[in-house]
């Protein structure tokens, strides 16, 4: 975690309007907002959690309203197809845990695509503990692996990547619970960095090992909407993004405010369990990236090689999604000058 004390500037310095329009292929006309009564319907891939700090502080503090917009958050959970959802105008905009659904959904034929990319490194992590360390990858062979069902991918991605065999890792499924680790029935779980609470039966004796670190960078917590908002409402997903990011900068810089917000909008959350993630989560959004890009950054190069992996694999049945149709700079470019640079 970088100290938030160390950057208190609010204004993007400017970076290659050409070079992050270039990357895309992609221009769109955009505006500023006009319309008083718009409705932002944000639909979430998860339920409501600290993923969406900054939205819910934006809110509170008035930056949708002074956009002419209204944000309605509509939570998502395991029955729920949030992508699908927006791709068929039920909502217009989204977030979701990880990148490469985007791409999967883009693959099949839905028209969606990403503006912006919420956590700069995904919290997705294998634990182990300090009696029977995995720190690297290779220190996974002979390891029983227990993992959730539709992260079995990224195990494989991170296999291949590192030019093991799967033959050599034990996998089976599991749920959000630690125990079976804690207990020894495994030697690796998995799941989010920024699960204070799940995370917490291993105590001090836990291990990390980033599936970033360990050579396959997704993006968390993306931002996305569909070919047709973006050609018609694209000023709408400009101003989205700035009031977004001014609530993650306002998070920044007072998060025991943000937790506030949080809990007062969704009671249900544990207010201390949020206080001891919040600079977790305050991490992965803000970095060097951030620093110099603003939040929100993302890059083509990045998004090119999360295709190449998953295609590698033989993921897409229809077949690769092209870069242009997956993401966009666009948006990120036109709120530049107001995206928090701290880092």
């Amino acid at each position: 975690m970088t100290n938030r004390g160390l950057n208190r500037r609010h204004l993007l310095q400017g970076f290659g309007t050409a070079a992050g329009l270039a990357a895309t292929g992609t221009f769109l006309s955009i505006g500023p907002s006009t319309a008083a009564d718009f409705k932002i319907k944000m639909q979430l891939g998860w339920l409501a959690s600290n993923g969406i700090l900054g939205e819910v502080m934006a809110d509170k503090l008035g930056y949708f309203a002074e956009e002419g917009l209204e944000l309605e958050i509509v939570p998502g959970g395991p029955n729920i197809d949030g992508v699908a959802s927006v791709a068929s105008g039920a909502n217009n905009f989204g977030s979701i845990s990880s990148s490469p659904s985007l791409m999967l959904a883009r693959s099949a034929g839905l028209p969606i695509k990403c503006v912006a990319a919420g956590y700069q490194q995904h919290p997705f992590t294998y634990f182990s503990m300090e009696a029977n360390p995995v720190r690297k990858p290779e220190d996974l062979i002979g390891k029983k692996v227990a993992t959730q069902g539709t992260a079995r991918i990224l195990l494989r991605a991170l296999l291949a990547k590192n030019g093991i065999d799967e033959s050599q890792v034990e996998v089976s499924v599991m749920g959000g619970d630690m125990a079976p680790l804690k207990v020894g029935q495994v030697d690796v779980a998995t799941g989010w960095q920024t699960n204070v609470g799940a995370l917490s039966v291993l105590g001090d004796e836990r291990v990390d090992m980033k599936l970033w670190d360990a050579g396959i960078q997704l993006y968390a917590n993306p931002y996305y909407t569909t070919d047709s908002v973006l050609q018609e409402n694209s000023d709408k997903i400009v101003g989205a993004i700035r009031a977004i990011s001014k609530g993650w900068g306002a998070v920044y810089e007072d998060p025991t405010a943000g937790v506030d917000a949080l809990v007062e909008r969704y009671p249900n959350l544990d207010k201390a369990s949020e206080m001891n993630a919040v600079d977790l989560v305050l991490g992965f959004s803000f970095n060097d990236k951030t620093k110099a890009g603003g939040w929100g950054i993302m890059s083509a190069d990045n998004w090119q090689e999360q295709i190449d992996t998953y295609d590698s694999l033989g993921q897409f049945t229809n077949g690769a999604p092209e870069l242009s149709d997956i993401m966009t700079l666009d948006i990120l470019e036109a709120t530049k000058d107001v995206r928090p640079t701290f880092g």
